[in-house]
């Protein structure tokens, strides 16, 4: 269901808006990786409160997999270990299997809008499945903190690339106006 709000909104949310709330989120997600240190093997009992939780988490996750075609791995990682106090492991496993059906929702909604590349998903989809091994390999060696510092420097790379190339189009969108004319 948050997939397909999350498509929704795709449409209706200024570009500009949705850049900068994609940015703001990756910092908030990054600072957050960075104060955190994980636990391995810690274990988490279902109850009622628990339940709900994931019910609630799913939905977000699903509206930032429609909205940023994030996948929800940016939000399912920090939330599980933060919120639910659950190994780093088993939140990146969790995540992972979460994304398929998420992505596949999220990708129908917004191939319906005409907002899918299918041949670069494609490409993509394929280089992501060959380096998953390998990137099992690393998360089991690597240690807790040494992977939420990495994932958090990626983040903030990110950003600052999408940041700059949001200055870009807004400069570019402010020349492209007739002098005398503001913004609405």
């Amino acid at each position: 269901m948050g997939a397909i709000i999350g498509a929704v909104l795709l449409r209706r949310i200024p570009l500009v808006w949705l850049r900068w709330m994609f940015i703001a989120l990756m910092l908030l997600v990054a600072v957050r990786m960075v104060l955190l240190e994980p636990v391995r093997g810690d274990q988490l009992e279902l109850s009622p409160l628990v339940f709900f939780g994931y019910i609630a988490l799913g939905l977000i996750m699903g509206i930032a997999s429609g909205l940023f075609g994030i996948g929800g791995g940016v939000i399912a990682v920090p939330a599980l270990v933060a919120i639910f106090g659950i190994s780093d492991l088993v939140a990146k496993g969790t995540s992972l299997l979460v994304l398929i059906p998420t992505g596949v929702v999220g990708t129908i909604a917004n191939l319906r809008g005409g907002l899918v590349d299918l041949r670069a998903g494609a490409v993509v989809g394929v280089a992501a499945v060959a380096a998953s091994i390998p990137g099992v390999a690393l998360a089991l060696i690597m240690t807790p903190r040494v992977s939420s510092i990495l994932f958090a420097a990626l983040l903030v790379v990110a950003a600052a690339q999408l940041a700059v190339k949001a200055l870009r189009a807004q400069h570019k969108a402010a020349g492209a106006r007739p002098s005398g004319s503001t913004p609405v």
